[in-house]
């Protein structure tokens, strides 16, 4: 296979801009969504009345959804209510929407997994549920969370992909306009393949360096 490494060098600055793009869309997105998840987790966790119904409705509404309609919802369907956000803006409320019920569940399952003794004991001493959240839930929850954490941080990154729908020009989008305009599909494909290395690779080793060290510590090494 022979490549144009002028036309890559060429389109480099492109690339880096896509990048950029993607890194700050996924970043306030992966933020977000941890925010939700841990609001939504304690109210589940302290079944709330009424909240936690409203939780679990936004949890089946957005796991059951995909995140492409819930754009086309944020970016094409709004406006016909009278309401118009930026694209960008309808792209980080996606991903954090999206996101929030899958970090709900991780991060539910990490309080759950806390004893029960601990919590008794922390009631016991007159600790209050924010003292409780703050000294003993959320430390360990988090703690025994983080593969499951890492793992959706990966998987809400690479669906920034979806962004073309609403033309966003993020690393896949920028791909598809350089291939219809150049026809370069093989040099372009490795530039995406490439830019998303760039990003995912390292993601990928410091949440498993994170996890192990997580790991060790449980055991006090």
């Amino acid at each position: 296979m022979n490549l144009d490494w002028s036309y890559m060098i060429d389109q480099i600055p492109l690339y880096k801009k896509a990048l950029i793009l993607t890194i700050k869309l996924a970043f306030w997105g992966i933020l977000l969504s941890t925010i939700i998840g841990l609001i939504c987790s304690i109210i589940q966790y302290f079944k709330v009345k009424v909240l936690c119904n409203i939780v679990q409705g936004y949890i089946e509404l957005s796991r059951n959804t995909p995140l492409l309609i819930q754009l086309f919802f944020l970016y094409y369907g709004l406006p016909k209510m009278g309401i118009t956000i930026e694209a960008e803006l309808c792209a980080i409320i996606g991903l954090a929407f999206l996101g929030g019920s899958y970090m709900t569940e991780a991060l539910r399952a990490g309080i759950e997994a806390v004893p029960v003794t601990q919590i008794e004991t922390g009631k016991a001493i007159g600790l209050s549920n924010s003292q409780l959240i703050r000294y003993i839930l959320l430390p360990q929850a988090v703690t025994s969370s983080v593969p499951a954490l890492g793992a959706n941080c990966i998987f809400l990154l690479k669906e920034t992909s979806i962004f073309s729908g609403i033309a966003i020009l993020e690393l896949t989008n920028t791909t598809k306009d350089l291939i219809g305009m150049f026809y370069k599909t093989n040099e372009s494909l490795l530039m995406l393949v490439i830019g998303y290395l760039i990003i995912l690779l390292p993601m990928s080793l410091l949440l498993s360096w994170l996890e192990r060290r997580v790991r060790h510590a449980e055991f006090g090494y």
